[in-house]
């Protein structure tokens, strides 16, 4: 029997589920963007990058606007999740909501150094990205309508059109920031500004 401590020994490699592999597929993915750039993610460079063949990555991403439109959804799931976490917890009165709101969104969407707005304009025009951004918007469109309910005094209806344009907004200005047109605490400040337009402090 080998002794573990031989320089000949080696322990068995972990086979990864195909969750797993499609996960450090992604993660690996994104470190390309974020350490190289944009043109440098192609699939084999991918394969390059994450120690595997090249088939294993076509099982997973057939092309490299599937891959796209997966890493896309992956860091916006990562930031809805982040924004619900954070969101989670009790706040006092309706003007505290909409600051906390405020300044949550714009964390979660301005916190990927770029790298969401960089796919994104990879995607432009494309229907699959179309498709995939409205799905998006619709998600955040709704936490906005969850958090905003109980300050407001309106009809569902009429909240779920004021948090489209809430979340419009609020995309332009992590843009802004990104782009460094706009400080983060400027872009804080001015979207606490447009959500304090429809909450009702006496509304509880």
């Amino acid at each position: 029997m080998k002794n573990k401590n031989d320089p000949l020994f080696t322990s068995p490699v972990k086979r990864l589920t195909r969750a797993e592999r499609r996960q450090q597929l992604l993660e690996t993915a994104l470190l390309i963007v974020r350490e190289e750039d944009l043109d440098n993610l192609t699939l084999g460079r991918l394969a390059e990058r994450a120690g595997i063949s090249k088939p294993v990555v076509y099982d997973h991403f057939p092309t490299r606007s599937a891959l796209l439109i997966e890493l896309y959804k992956w860091i916006d799931t990562e930031r809805v999740r982040t924004f619900a976490e954070m969101m989670s917890r009790t706040h006092n009165n309706a003007q505290e909501t909409s600051q906390v709101l405020a300044s949550t969104y714009i964390h979660c969407a301005a916190d990927k150094t770029g790298e969401f707005h960089i796919i994104g304009a990879a995607l432009a025009g494309s229907e699959e990205k179309a498709v995939v951004f409205q799905a998006l918007l619709d998600n955040c469109v709704a936490m906005f309508v969850s958090v905003l309910t109980p300050h407001v005094d309106m009809a569902p209806t009429v909240l779920q059109k004021i948090c489209v344009g809430l979340v419009g907004a609020g995309e332009a200005l992590s843009v802004a920031i990104t782009r460094g047109n706009m400080q983060h605490d400027e872009a804080v400040e001015a979207f606490a500004t447009l959500i304090n337009g429809i909450v009702q402090p006496g509304v509880r």
